[in-house]
């Protein structure tokens, strides 16, 4: 049995420093490993990347982690997440890694993602320099995602995570207003977890969303922004063979 603990949208601030730090210590006893799911700052700072630095620094588990749009926001993500990686965090841009989790390898891809809506109601790549710049970014994010799960599963990995800020399907964003839908996720993140045959999906971003989701292909998706799931981290249970138990909240 893997065991994933997740959570994203933790807006950590100096006046947050160890908020989150006693139920992490706890992972040992109930996770193999911790996903944040990105917005891990407030304002993408690096006096705030470091607050969640040692947050995270020596815990008991691997941490695996996207940015999202607010630590993007003072045009120093590169700089934050060589904060996170340095307190021994793995940041996922594009980028696949693997653990070793009793003997099963399990691979987790991740990129932040970005929007531009869902079927039947999104941007497309046409007119305006700046629409065909959004969408082709959009596009760009989903094809590293799918291009990461296909290389893990190349490497042998018999479970497969995808790991995003962005939504990939309008299930999970359920109770936000529809009129942001598209600047909450995109199609082409689903259709890159589906094509890489991705057994779980993980993201953040909506506060207001929902928890349970599923693209088309079958994949459960699971919002764990952290408003939407009131703890420091929910843990989903997924069995070597990768069909998703019941998940039990931490």
């Amino acid at each position: 049995m893997i065991r994933v603990a997740a959570v994203g949208d933790i807006h950590l601030a100096p006046d947050s420093r160890g908020l989150l730090r006693p139920a992490w210590e706890t992972l040992g006893d109930c996770a193999d490993m911790l996903l944040l799911a990105g917005d891990l700052t407030r304002h993408g700072t690096l006096e705030e990347a470091q607050v969640v630095a040692d947050e995270i620094k020596g815990l008991p588990v691997p941490v695996i982690a996207v940015l999202g749009n607010h630590d993007y926001h003072s045009d120093l993500q590169d700089e934050v997440t060589g904060v996170l990686e340095r307190a021994g965090a793995t940041v996922l841009e594009g980028a696949g890694t693997v653990l070793d989790v009793g003997g099963t390898k399990v691979g987790v891809a991740g990129t932040k993602g970005f929007g531009g809506g869902f079927a039947g109601r999104s941007a497309g790549e046409f007119g305006e320099p700046e629409m065909r710049s959004f969408v082709r970014y959009s596009r760009l994010c989903a094809a590293d995602l799918a291009r990461s799960l296909l290389d893990l599963r190349d490497q042998g990995c018999e479970v497969l995570i995808a790991l995003t800020h962005f939504s990939p399907v309008p299930d999970t964003l359920a109770g936000e207003p529809p009129e942001i839908y598209p600047f909450l996720g995109t199609y082409l993140l689903a259709e890159a977890i589906d094509e890489g045959e991705a057994h779980l999906a993980v993201h953040g971003h909506a506060h207001m969303g929902t928890e349970h989701g599923m693209t088309a292909g079958g994949v459960k998706v699971r919002n764990v922004a952290q408003p939407v799931i009131g703890h420091a981290f929910a843990v989903y249970h997924l069995p070597v063979d990768a069909r998703i138990d019941v998940p039990a909240v931490g």
